[in-house]
C-alpha cells in the first residue's frame, strides 16, 4: 500500500499512534527475532515498559495469530483477527476488557493498529501486492534490542538483590552467634541484648520482599555491631599493653622461670598427675567442674609473637581470637592430640586458652614426647586452678630474645 495510516477507525489520535512516523526505517533490526523469546524477555521487564502481566496475556494471544515463529526479515508484521477470536484464544476474556489491555500496549508503543477505511480487519491481495489492515507487530519487533537490555537489567539488578540477602542472612546468624558466645564470656553487657534483639528484627524482616536499599541498610548496620562485637570479644588492648617498659622486662624475665616449673616431667617424656595420653589406654582421673571461660590477658598479638611456627603449619590469618582457634583446630591432628583431649581441654580452659595452649605446644613440639598427655595434664591443672597460659607464652618470647 503507497499509504499507512496513523489514525484509528472512530477513535482519537495520540502520541502513540504517532510514534509510526517518528521511528527511521533504520531502527529496525535486520535479523529475525524468536515471537517467544522476546515476549518472554518482555515478561521479565514488563516494569519498565509499563505494562501488566493481564497487557502481555493479550499480546500472546496476538503473536498467537502470527503464522511464523520468528518476526522480521521481509514478512508483513500485520495480524487481522476478530475481537471475538481474540477472546476465544484468550479463553473467554470479556470484549471490553480485551480492548483495554490492546489500548495499553498501543499506548506503551509495544502494538500499532493499522485500522482499514471502515475499521474491519482483513488482508487483501493483488496479484504480488497485499494490503493487511489489523494490528502490527513491527513495533514490539523493532524495540526487541531494547527489551533485551532492559530485561538483562531486571536480572541483574535480582542477581545483586539475591546475593546481597545472602550476605545479610548470613550477617545474621553470625550476630546472633557472637551475642550467645559473648553472654559466655562476658555475661550482662549489655551490646549481647543489641545483638539478640537486632538478629531477631533483622530475620523477621529478610521473611519479606526487601528492596536493594533496605539490604543495604540492613547490612551497614549489621557490619557495624559485628565489628563492635568482635572487639568486645577479642579484646583491644589490655591494660598489660599500658605498662611501661620496666614493668614488661621484670614480667619478661620472671616468666622464663615460671615456665621451668611447668610440668619438666612431660617436658621430656613421662605423664604428670596421673593423667595419660589416648594412646596408653589408661583413663583419665576425672575432672572438676571447669572455671568460668573468658578471653584471657594476654594479648594476641603476644601470642603469635611467641609462637612463629603456626605460619608454618597454617596459612590463614591470626588477627582475632577466633581465628586463632580455627588455626588450634587445624594443626591439633598433626600434633597426635586426640579429639577427646582437644575438648577437654577446651571444657576446662575455654576456647582460646586452649587454643594458646596448643600453639605454645606446637613451638616446643620437638620437646615433648607425649602431646596428647601433656595437654590433659595441663588441663588437670586447669581444672584445679593451678595453670595460666602467660607465663607459658612469655617463656616462649624469652627463648626467642635470648636466642
Amino acid at each position: 500500500m503507497d499509504y499507512t495510516p496513523i489514525s484509528p477507525f472512530m477513535r482519537p489520535i495520540s502520541h502513540a499512534h504517532l510514534r509510526v512516523v517518528e521511528r527511521p526505517e533504520a531502527s529496525v533490526p535486520g535479523k529475525p527475532v524468536n515471537k517467544w523469546e522476546l515476549l518472554r524477555e518482555l515478561s521479565k521487564a514488563q516494569a519498565a515498559f509499563g505494562v501488566s502481566e493481564r497487557d502481555l496475556t493479550v499480546l500472546q494471544g496476538l503473536l498467537s495469530f502470527f503464522p511464523d515463529d520468528a518476526l522480521g526479515g521481509n514478512t508483513e508484521m500485520v495480524v487481522f483477527p476478530s475481537n471475538k477470536a481474540i477472546c476465544e484464544r484468550l479463553n473467554g476474556m470479556p470484549c471490553s476488557t480485551m480492548r483495554r489491555h490492546l489500548a495499553r500496549l498501543v499506548e506503551a508503543g509495544l502494538l500499532m493498529r493499522r485500522d482499514s477505511p471502515n475499521g474491519k480487519r482483513y488482508v487483501r491481495k493483488r496479484g504480488e501486492d497485499r494490503v493487511a489492515f489489523g494490528f502490527d507487530l513491527s513495533p514490539l519487533y523493532c524495540r526487541a534490542e531494547e527489551i533485551a537490555r532492559a530485561a538483562e537489567a531486571v536480572r541483574e539488578a535480582e542477581d545483586r538483590v539475591r546475593r546481597l540477602r545472602e550476605v545479610v542472612s548470613l550477617m545474621r546468624r553470625d550476630l546472633a552467634a557472637l551475642a550467645e558466645f559473648g553472654e559466655e564470656i562476658q555475661p550482662g553487657l549489655g551490646l549481647w541484648d543489641q545483638l539478640r534483639d537486632t538478629a531477631a528484627l533483622t530475620a523477621s524482616a529478610l521473611r519479606r520482599k526487601l528492596s536493594l536499599e533496605d539490604l543495604s541498610a540492613f547490612r551497614t548496620e549489621l557490619e557495624t555491631l559485628l565489628d563492635q562485637a568482635r572487639n568486645v570479644i577479642d579484646g583491644p588492648e589490655t591494660e598489660e599493653m599500658n605498662t611501661n617498659d620496666a614493668q614488661f622486662e621484670r614480667h619478661h624475665h620472671n616468666s622464663n622461670k615460671e615456665s621451668i616449673d611447668l610440668e619438666p616431667a612431660l617436658e621430656k617424656g613421662g605423664v604428670a598427675g596421673g593423667a595419660a595420653d589416648d594412646d596408653t589406654g589408661e583413663p583419665v582421673a576425672d575432672l572438676e567442674e571447669p572455671d568460668t571461660r573468658r578471653v584471657p590477658k594476654i594479648p594476641l598479638h603476644l601470642v603469635i609473637a611467641g609462637c612463629p611456627s603456626l605460619k608454618t603449619f597454617y596459612q590463614g590469618e591470626v588477627r582475632h581470637w577466633h581465628q586463632l582457634f580455627d588455626a588450634a583446630c587445624h594443626v591439633r591432628p598433626a600434633m597426635g592430640i586426640s579429639a577427646s583431649a582437644w575438648k577437654e581441654a577446651q571444657r576446662c580452659m575455654g576456647p582460646e586458652q586452649a587454643s594458646i595452649v596448643v600453639v605454645a605446644m606446637l613451638e616446643r613440639f620437638s620437646e615433648i614426647r607425649s602431646p596428647g598427655g601433656y595437654l590433659r595434664a595441663l588441663t588437670s591443672k586447669a581444672a584445679a586452678g593451678e595453670f595460666s597460659c602467660g607465663p607459658m607464652v612469655m617463656a616462649l618470647i624469652g627463648r626467642r630474645s635470648a636466642a
